[in-house]
């Protein structure tokens, strides 16, 4: 496979994945670039494709966040193994959606052979060669790798298809309404749907690309889903599709937690050492304030309960009663005494308070959600609190994201589901 080019798709500004995908106020942090069990994620992806065998990388990034966020995260690949190039600056200007950029990034660097294209805010469990060789033995100009949703998860958020028996293409649609879901499909409970992985055979895509039809298509927007794979499927050329094992998005506070916790409990092989428990020495041997015992001694007696399927990194102090499950817990992270987290990402440098709940929850680097055992704190429903916010004690958040570096003070009335996003999005 090291024949094969990989073309990384890091564009956008991550709204949907917010407060994830802000670093601060006004600061983006790149989707590619996001804390996903100690590594950045485009880091974990890298990593799994060059098990495989490939060993060219080329970044499409789109605006300085992107592109220079995972130039610092991956450099030129040299750590890794691999070679990684990034396309020019001056390409943003020109840069009208993923398809656009895909072909740029062929032409820049001449890429004639196969490639195999992906967004950069997903995990992907594959066959790389098989799924190769299935594509080369079709003929196709793309392979599109699909998993199955129902057709509720798929209306108005995947990009669906409807193929022959041999698996071509006849139909595409980006992100459908319910009921246009329904007439196409046959069994609403099984929908295929694009993982935004696809393998492509560059000659003939930059062929197409060069045609005054496609080329005028791209110089308004030549988004993948939305306008090249309609195009291509609508045209005549052939498009395949091919079922894969699994694909996980992070767009999203709530799939990020779903993903990460498949991850945790070994659910991608392919990233290697994420389904064993792990805890590091450091925190083994790190003394709470309160008991004065080394987390080794506290599990030894009972005193503190970590599993099935956690990871904590170095230097966490953790207090007597806390329990820890199907959750990863950062660098320097403090636990206080009797808190309990369950499928949860606490990232490094956040604070957890006496007796506080934390349930599908996302807590951002340095964040703190202080409680007390007579004033309990609850965070639940997939909340997600952005780096270095802060809730106090004896609040309750169901779903709620709060943007980084603010406060939900004690007595704030927020709704489930609320977005804050600055200080006047809080109700007194």
């Amino acid at each position: 496979m090291s024949e094969i080019a990989a073309i990384a798709l890091a564009g956008g500004r991550g709204v949907r994945a917010r407060p994830l995908t802000l670093e601060g106020p006004g600061y983006l942090r790149s989707k590619a670039t996001v804390p996903f069990i100690g590594r950045p994620l485009i880091e974990w992806q890298v990593a799994s494709f060059s098990q495989q065998g490939v060993r060219n990388f080329y970044i499409a990034a789109n605006g300085r966040e992107n592109r220079y966020q995972v130039k610092d995260a991956l450099g030129y690949g040299d750590a890794l193994g691999v070679r990684i190039e990034y396309s020019r600056a001056r390409a943003d200007r020109f840069n009208t959606g993923s398809g656009q950029a895909t072909l740029s990034v062929a032409e820049e660097w001449d890429l004639r052979g196969v490639a195999i294209v992906f967004p950069t805010d997903s995990l992907f469990e594959f066959d790389l060669a098989a799924l190769v060789a299935d594509h080369v033995r079709s003929g196709a100009v793309v392979t599109v790798a699909t998993v199955h949703r129902t057709a509720r998860e798929v209306a108005g958020t995947y990009g669906t298809m409807v193929a022959d028996d041999a698996g071509r293409i006849r139909e595409f649609v980006e992100k459908p309404p319910l009921q246009v879901v329904n007439d196409m499909v046959a069994d609403p409970s099984r929908v295929p749907i694009s993982t935004g992985l696809y393998v492509v055979d560059c000659a003939r895509l930059r062929e197409l690309a060069a045609t005054p039809e496609l080329g005028a298509l791209a110089r308004l927007r030549l988004d993948w889903g939305r306008d090249l794979l309609p195009w291509l499927v609508s045209h005549g050329h052939p498009v395949r599709l091919a079922p894969i094992a699994k694909v996980g998005d992070l767009g999203n506070p709530r799939e990020y937690l779903i993903t990460l916790v498949d991850a945790l409990s070994g659910g991608y092989p392919s990233l290697r050492g994420t389904g064993t428990p792990t805890i590091h020495p450091s925190s083994l041997a790190r003394r709470d304030e309160v008991s004065g015992m080394t987390l080794a001694a506290k599990l030894a007696a009972g005193l503190v309960r970590v599993g099935p399927n956690a990871w904590i990194g170095r230097d966490v102090e953790i207090g007597p009663g806390v329990v820890i499950r199907d959750s990863y817990v950062g660098d320097g992270v403090d636990l206080h005494a009797w808190c309990h987290l369950e499928r949860v990402a606490c990232l490094d440098g956040a604070i957890i308070g006496a007796g506080a709940r934390l349930v599908d929850t996302h807590v951002g680097m340095m964040a703190s959600v202080e409680s007390s055992l007579e004033s309990a704190t609850v965070l639940d429903g997939f909340t997600a609190l952005g780096h270095e916010a802060t809730v106090q004690e004896g609040t309750r958040l169901t779903g709620v994201t709060v943007d980084p570096r603010l406060t939900v003070r004690s007595g704030d009335e927020v709704p489930a589901g609320a977005r804050l996003t600055t200080v006047g999005d809080l109700v007194d």
